[in-house]
């Protein structure tokens, strides 16, 4: 029977900027579990939780050699990290992805 945990039990994130837009890398510190995040934390799932923050969208790349996600949110840095007059939200987006639950097996 699987169990629901938070994603920062098994994974963790950090943003960069490239332009306006922010890179989220999730890394899967179990291998073992890297397909269930595979699976479940999808781009459709990240722009749901970060809603109208990324106005271009999310894009995911796969990096399975290294169990890791790379998300690309599109146009979600005011178009850069220099030039928006928002507080910087690079570290706010990781944290929220981390909190995504999901389910591993028991």
């Amino acid at each position: 029977m699987p169990r629901v945990i938070k994603l920062r039990e098994i994974a963790v994130a950090r943003g960069g900027d490239k332009g306006g837009d922010d890179h989220m890398p999730v890394l899967v510190l179990r291998r073992d579990l890297y397909p269930e995040v595979r699976d479940q934390l999808t781009a459709e799932v990240v722009a749901t939780i970060l809603g109208n923050e990324v106005p271009g969208g999310v894009l995911r790349y796969e990096l399975p050699n290294i169990c890791g996600l790379n998300f690309v949110l599109v146009d979600a840095l005011d178009g850069g990290r220099t030039r928006m007059l928002k507080f910087d939200p690079r570290w706010a987006y990781a944290e929220r992805i981390l909190d995504f639950e999901i389910e591993v097996p028991d």
